[in-house]
């Protein structure tokens, strides 16, 4: 049985309200023992988001995408970041997101999506939840040249590799981002 805590918000402070929302936050916590103290956190809110990965299960192949992350390039990581399409629901519900997302920057049309689950990204500090599917594709749902949407700032190469090609890319470190490695560990499993 898991034990409760307590959480009395004392004031809340919007500190930045640009890109996201950046908001500090005074809060009474009282923890399952009964003891209370007042803490001082930083919550950022991005939005929720959907994420894809495109699989083409007739050949075993994935479409991948490959684009400069800021906060990642921040803390030192200067690769292009290896990831699935994802983006900001923006008003839509999760899988039309990502049907959108897969348009804009693969250039496929998806079919088939099912839902993987919904994760938190880092949930000591964002509120970003976002819902992960998989959605099938094949070299006949081609629309475009993908490479997302130049008026937003994005600069996406897209990459199509083997399933197993892209999984391998996780324990050699090519693989970085979280919902990337779930679904891919996902799509082994399947």
């Amino acid at each position: 049985m898991s034990k409760s805590f307590i959480v009395d918000i004392l004031s809340t402070d919007v500190l930045s309200n640009f890109w996201s929302t950046i908001t500090k936050i005074t809060l009474n916590y009282t923890r399952s023992n009964g003891r209370s103290e007042v803490l001082v956190r930083e919550v950022v809110d991005h939005g929720a988001a959907a994420a894809v990965l495109a699989y083409d299960p007739n050949r075993k192949t994935v479409l991948l995408v490959k684009q400069m992350r800021i906060a990642a390039f921040m803390v030192g990581y200067r690769e292009a970041m290896i990831e699935v399409c994802a983006g900001l629901l923006d008003g839509d519900d999760a899988m039309t997101c990502a049907a959108r997302e897969a348009e804009e920057e693969l250039g496929f049309r998806l079919h088939n999506l099912q839902v993987v689950t919904d994760t938190f990204v880092s949930p000591g500090s964002l509120t970003e939840r976002v819902s992960l599917f998989i959605g099938h594709y094949t070299p006949a749902d081609k629309i475009s040249h993908g490479g997302g949407v130049a008026a937003e700032g994005e600069d996406i190469e897209v990459i199509e590799l083997s399933l197993a090609c892209a999984y391998r890319m996780i324990a050699t470190g090519a693989v970085v981002d979280a919902k990337t490695i779930i679904l891919l560990q996902h799509a082994m499993l399947g």
